[in-house]
C-alpha cells in the first residue's frame, strides 16, 4: 500500500506541488513564530541574572529595563552621582554596577562603567564576563569591545577609535580630540554586551567636561559669538577651535550622573524593602525595579501580539490543510478509473479509505519536513541580524520536543481532514468508476 501511495502521488506530482509548497510555508510559519517567541524569552531572561534591582530615573519600569539592560530606547533622566554614592553605603547593598549611556560608535552603544561591571555582571547560567583578548581598561583613554563589535568592525588590540555623542546611527558630535585605544575584547555572550563598547566613568566625565545641556563647549561658544557678532564669527570660531578646552582624561574623575545602577543585595529577601526605600528616596525621583518582574510585565504586555501571531499562523496552516483536502477531492474525478481498477483487483472500501488517508499523511509529512528545513535555513539567515540589532542570541535549530508536539498536531489535523476524500474513495463503486463520462 505504501508503494502504491507513493506511486500515485508521484504520478500527480506537478498538480500537488503547490499544495506541498503551501504546507511547507505554513508549517515553517507556525514553528518559526513559536520558536522565536520561546528563544527570545529565553535570551532576554538570560541577559541579566544575579542582579536584584535596577535603579534609574522614575518613569516606566519596562523602559528602564530596556534601556539599561538591553540598550533599547533612551533614559528620560539620570541618577545623580550623590545618590549613587548614597546607595553604595546602604547597609543591604553588596555591590553596584553603574551604567552611563549616551555615546556611541558607528551605531553601537558605549557603556561607561566601573570595574564592578566585569566582576559582578552575570548572564545565562550565572556565567561571568571574561576577556577573550587583552585586558580590562585601566586608564581613561582605553576601551573594551564586545565580541560582536570587534567582529563586525574588524577591530583588534591596539586599534584607535573615536566615540560620538548620541545613540544610534546618527552622531550629534564626534569626540575627535579624544581617541580611545582598544585594550580588550570580551568573549561572546549572546547578550547586548556583545554589541557594546565599554569605557570608564572617568572617560565619560572627560568626554563631557564643560558641556551644558548636551552642547559641547566649542559649539556653545560658536553659537554665542554668531549671535553677538556675525562679522567676527569666522575668526573667533577658528580661535576657539585652536584653543578649545581639551581636558585630559583624569583617572579619578567621575561624571555628575549616571544612567542606571545594577544593584546586588546581601540578601535577596531584602529586595522589596530596598526597592520601596529607593522609590521613596527624598533627594530625587528614583525608581527601583526587580528585573524578573519587569520582564514578566513586558511579556504580559506583548501577550496579545503573541496570541494574534499564533492565531494567524494557525489559520494559515489550517487553510493549507484545507487546500490539500480540496485538491485531493478535486482529483477524485480523475481517479475514478484508477480506483475502479483497484476495486476490480480485489481492493475493498476499507483498503481505498486507508490508501487515501496514507496519501494525506505522506503529503503532511512532506510539508513538515520541508517546513523544518525552511525554518532552519531562515534561522541561520536572520540570527546574525537579530544578534546585531538586539544583542539576543536565538537557537538556530528548532527544539525537538516543541517540534514533536507540533508534528502530532499537524498530522492529527491532516488525518482528520483526510477523512473527507478517504470517505469519498471508499464509497466509490466498481460500476461508477467504469462508466465513461460524456
Amino acid at each position: 500500500m505504501l508503494r502504491l501511495a507513493f506511486a500515485s502521488l508521484w504520478n500527480r506530482r506537478w498538480t500537488l506541488l503547490l499544495t506541498v509548497i503551501s504546507l511547507v510555508v505554513s508549517v515553517a510559519l507556525v514553528l518559526g513564530i513559536e520558536h522565536i517567541r520561546q528563544s527570545s524569552k529565553t535570551g532576554f531572561n538570560q541577559t541579566l541574572v544575579g542582579t536584584d534591582l535596577v535603579v534609574g530615573a522614575r518613569g516606566s519600569s519596562i523602559n528602564l529595563l530596556l534601556y539599561s539592560v538591553f540598550r533599547i530606547g533612551n533614559a528620560t533622566a539620570n541618577v545623580s552621582w550623590d545618590s549613587y554614592q548614597q546607595l553604595l553605603r546602604h547597609s543591604q547593598v553588596d555591590w553596584i554596577v553603574p551604567i552611563a549611556l549616551g555615546d556611541s560608535h558607528r551605531g553601537y552603544p558605549v557603556v561607561g562603567t566601573a570595574d564592578s561591571y566585569i566582576r559582578h555582571y552575570r548572564y545565562g547560567a550565572d556565567q561571568p564576563l571574561h576577556l577573550a583578548q587583552g585586558e580590562w581598561f585601566q586608564q581613561a583613554n582605553q576601551v573594551v569591545l564586545g565580541a560582536q563589535v570587534a567582529k563586525t568592525l574588524g577591530y583588534g588590540l591596539g586599534d584607535k577609535l573615536v566615540l560620538a555623542h548620541g545613540s544610534g546611527k546618527v552622531s550629534l558630535h564626534n569626540h575627535d580630540d579624544r581617541p580611545f585605544v582598544v585594550t580588550g575584547v570580551l568573549a561572546p555572550t549572546g547578550t547586548p554586551v556583545d554589541k557594546s563598547l565599554h569605557i570608564s566613568l572617568a572617560a565619560i566625565a572627560g568626554l563631557h567636561r564643560d558641556w551644558q545641556g548636551g552642547v559641547p563647549p566649542s559649539r556653545r561658544v560658536a553659537m554665542t559669538e554668531a549671535h553677538t557678532d556675525h562679522h567676527d564669527h569666522d575668526h573667533d570660531h577658528d580661535h576657539d577651535h585652536d584653543h578649545d578646552h581639551k581636558p585630559q582624561l583624569v583617572a579619578d574623575a567621575h561624571p555628575d550622573s549616571v544612567t542606571a545602577l545594577l544593584v546586588g543585595l546581601k540578601s535577596r529577601a531584602a529586595s522589596f524593602t530596598v526597592q520601596r526605600q529607593i522609590n521613596q528616596y527624598p533627594a530625587e525621583p528614583l525608581q527601583a525595579i526587580i528585573p524578573g518582574l519587569a520582564l514578566a510585565e513586558f511579556w504580559q504586555m506583548l501577550g496579545v501580539v503573541e496570541s494574534s501571531l499564533q492565531l494567524i499562523a494557525g489559520l494559515v496552516l489550517v487553510a493549507s490543510l484545507l487546500g490539500m483536502t480540496t485538491s485531493l477531492l478535486a482529483a477524485m474525478g480523475e481517479r475514478r478509473r484508477e480506483l475502479a481498477i483497484l476495486r476490480a483487483l480485489g481492493a475493498g472500501p476499507l483498503y481505498l479509505f486507508a490508501l487515501l488517508e496514507l496519501e494525506v499523511m505522506l503529503l503532511a509529512l512532506l510539508g513538515l519536513l520541508g517546513g523544518v528545513l525552511l525554518l532552519a535555513l531562515g534561522l541561520q539567515l536572520v540570527h546574525p541580524w537579530i544578534l546585531d540589532s538586539y544583542g539576543v542570541s536565538l537557537e538556530t535549530l528548532p527544539n525537538l520536543a516543541q517540534l514533536g508536539n507540533y508534528a502530532l498536531w499537524v498530522l492529527g489535523l491532516a488525518l482528520l481532514l483526510g477523512l473527507i476524500p478517504a470517505w469519498s474513495a471508499a464509497r466509490q463503486t466498481l460500476s461508477q468508476g467504469l462508466v465513461v463520462s460524456r
